[in-house]
């Protein structure tokens, strides 16, 4: 049965390689159970215990459809990038609830599986302006390495500058161990992922959160009082938080999802029509671009592209994409899509979906780890943020920096992203001035209609949102 399902001695593997090419792959992409659920704990009416459920569980079924459907050993979760988006833009930028950007995420899949399902999506991905679209990724990967430098506490607010370093003065300054300690750890961890990358260690990113806890523990031996009321509270029944799953993130899409009474009381709903659209519609040109650019990346290095150079199945996957996409909001989390850590379990020798499905099974054993997975403290996840930041970066070098009809929208892109906490607004800037800038030099025929709608409606954003 496994044969006839995947393939698997025709091309080329063995159920013990493709097994192990699953384990790989979950060790490489297991962080996102710590980090995602983290990420969320910010919010006021969120769950940590159950993001953790809906991040692993998403996980699971968006790994296994695209193992079963496309044949392809990838894997998928809560994107980085989307999530920081859900929570420092969505929620505690825009106002809006847990349950209404739920319901945002909800309506991207929704569009992303009938995109996908009519075609349409090629035509959405041509609209997007070239330079743009390469560095969408490269923006996100700057703001989520941004989020993590101030989640360690590296970086702070400064009332000239706006953003200063903190300080590391502890002979002379201010500050105490217990100030510089979380970033000493943070600084630590980065600097090991990086060792045992550089050294090709699977899971580096997963040792380096779990190493950096370890030694965050050890080090708070030095800071009096470190350790008072430690675990206070915590409960080590991992059936608590399919409980709280149950009553805090399934379904809350559904239930409160719909209920923007919060944002209305200092909004019209002109203003809320308006972000509703552009906010689902940024959620989804990120979700597909990287998706597509995974997808490919990851399939190149394994050399599984078919002859004419693209994607086998990749109408299947993207399918599977949008259809997990739909699934996490249900359960609780953000955007799913597929993880470029696959890359690790396809150079194990990874060559089908046998090996989607042992990282699905995995993701859903985790599912009962959620209140180890909550001893992880925000200063060793903040590390992963900041290597995740690195790694996104490299499409950026795809740019013709000195082809300023291109170089202008792409930096404007990467730059705004990270700089006002959005990554709607780069992709708008990025948008709107390549369109301006080709009108000014006289080649507006160069735009297609998609382009100009999309223009038009990161513009209304601008002009009614505050």
């Amino acid at each position: 049965m496994i044969e006839k399902l995947f393939h698997v001695r025709e091309k080329g593997s063995s159920v013990r390689t493709e097994l192990l090419a699953g384990l790989t792959t979950f060790m490489t992409m297991a962080y996102i159970l710590m980090v995602n659920p983290g990420m969320f704990a910010e919010l006021p009416d969120a769950s940590y215990y159950g993001v953790y459920i809906a991040t692993a569980l998403s996980a699971a079924i968006g790994t296994i459809l695209i193992g079963l459907w496309a044949n392809l050993p990838m894997a998928q979760a809560s994107a980085m990038g989307s999530n920081a988006f859900f929570v420092y833009t969505v929620c505690l930028g825009f106002g809006l609830t847990y349950a209404n950007a739920l319901l945002l995420v909800l309506l991207d899949g929704i569009v992303f599986v009938l995109l996908t399902v009519s075609g349409l999506r090629r035509k959405i991905f041509e609209a997007i302006p070239t330079p743009v679209r390469l560095t969408i990724p490269a923006g996100v990967g700057l703001f989520i390495a941004f989020i993590g430098l101030k989640n360690a506490g590296i970086v702070v607010a400064d009332a000239e500058t706006f953003v200063t370093m903190a300080s590391f003065d502890l002979l002379f300054g201010s500050v105490t161990w217990a100030d510089i300690m979380p970033m000493v750890v943070t600084l630590a961890v980065l600097i090991a992922i990086a060792v045992m990358s550089c050294r090709g260690v699977r899971g580096a990113v997963l040792w380096g959160i779990l190493g950096g806890s370890a030694l965050y523990y050890l080090l708070g031996a030095f800071i009096p009082g470190f350790y008072a009321g430690f675990g206070a509270g915590l409960d080590l029944d991992p059936l608590a938080a399919f409980r709280e799953f149950g009553v805090a993130a399934l379904g809350q899409v559904f239930t409160a999802g719909f209920d923007f009474s919060h944002y209305l009381a200092d909004h019209d709903l002109v203003e809320l029509a308006v972000l509703i659209c552009t906010t689902a519609l940024a959620f989804c040109l990120v979700d597909m671009f990287d998706t597509l650019g995974t997808l490919y990346g990851a399939c190149a290095r394994g050399d599984l592209l078919t002859e004419d150079g693209s994607v086998p199945n990749m109408e299947q996957a993207m399918l599977a994409d949008a259809v997990a996409t739909v699934c996490g909001a249900v359960c609780g989390t953000s955007t799913v899509s597929s993880y470029v850590e696959a890359s690790a379990g396809i150079a194990e020798g990874g060559k089908t979906g046998l090996a989607s499905m042992a990282t699905g099974g995995l993701f859903f054993l985790a599912m009962f780890f959620g209140p180890v997975a909550s001893f992880v403290p925000n200063c060793a996840t903040a590390a992963a943020l900041i290597y995740v930041g690195v790694l996104m970066i490299d499409c950026a070098k795809k740019i013709d920096w000195q082809n300023t009809r291109e170089a202008v929208p792409a930096f404007l892109t990467l730059i705004i992203m990270p700089l006002t906490y959005n990554i709607a607004y780069g992709i708008a800037f990025g948008v709107i001035s390549h369109v301006l800038i080709t009108v000014f030099i006289g080649r507006r025929k160069e735009l297609n209609s998609g382009t100009w709608v999309i223009a038009g409606l990161f513009t209304a954003m601008f002009l009614v949102t505050h």
